[in-house]
């Protein structure tokens, strides 16, 4: 564990040295992310600013629950995204080999060697959402709320991953992929619009165990509420647990069916 952070913190350092020589392009990603954010809450704000209730859930709520999704998603797009978002394109051209044949671990590179500093805003502009959830909501914040309101975001920020991860080994089997990808956009924003508790039937089966985005926001804004049973706690981290051994798993199946450039 020690030496596998010690290669990320290295990874990391090597990402923003190389950014940083192209400075315009550094910090012209936070100026384009940054307006995206806007864009999307001006959305949300038509959506949502003349509506009470959704449900059961609370305007207060709704905008706690935004603001984790948002939270969830800027997470990925600093850390792990345009890493994961490339091993597609590595494996269909061959590329794969420069990391399965170097030291340490091909998908910790593979995963942490894009990071992204010019998706930060968004994790502030998400987190001024959130916080603007909690005064409408009324809910009194103390250190534990925040310790494990933040425990849970990480948790789900995983879960994102496995989820990312999984789709995206796929290409070890099939050749096309693009359509799994637009099924993964299509289901991230209707997630991102509805609380996994409003889905019922085989939608809650779907995205609640299947592919459980309704999980990854849901669950933290419960939390932060006070709406989450022992239960649902319960079943969000051993759905975590679960997705990422089966990320793993899947990753080192396909990686054994590898084809290389070179055979």
């Amino acid at each position: 564990m020690k030496d596998n952070l010690k290669f990320i913190w290295l990874l990391i350092k090597l990402r923003l040295s190389h950014m940083m020589v192209f400075r315009l392009s550094f910090f012209g990603a936070f100026f384009a992310d940054g307006m995206l954010f806007l864009v999307q809450l001006v959305t949300f704000q038509v959506i949502y600013g003349r509506v009470e209730r959704i449900g059961d859930w609370s305007r207060g709520q709704m905008l706690i629950f935004i603001g984790t999704f948002s939270m969830i998603n800027a997470l990925n797009m600093v850390i792990y995204f345009f890493g994961v978002l490339s091993i597609p394109d590595k494996i269909r051209s061959g590329a794969l080999d420069h990391y399965i044949t170097k030291p340490g671990n091909a998908l910790l590179r593979l995963s942490f060697e894009a990071v992204n500093p010019g998706s930060l805003p968004l994790v502030l502009f998400s987190a001024g959402i959130i916080a603007y959830g909690l005064r409408v909501q009324g809910v009194p914040v103390s250190v534990p709320l925040i310790f494990g309101y933040a425990a849970l975001v990480l948790v789900m920020a995983v879960l994102y991953y496995d989820m990312e991860l999984i789709l995206r080994t796929i290409p070890f089997l099939l050749v096309g992929t693009s359509a799994i990808e637009r099924l993964e956009g299509e289901m991230l924003t209707l997630n991102f619009q509805i609380p996994g508790v409003l889905f019922q039937g085989v939608f809650k089966v779907l995205f609640y165990f299947v592919m459980p985005y309704g999980v990854m926001a849901t669950v933290p804004a419960q939390f932060v509420t006070g709406t989450l049973s022992g239960w649902g706690l319960a079943y969000a981290l051993g759905l975590a647990v679960l997705f990422t051994g089966g990320a793993l798993w899947f990753w080192r199946f396909g990686l054994s069916r590898y084809k290389s450039a070179s055979s």
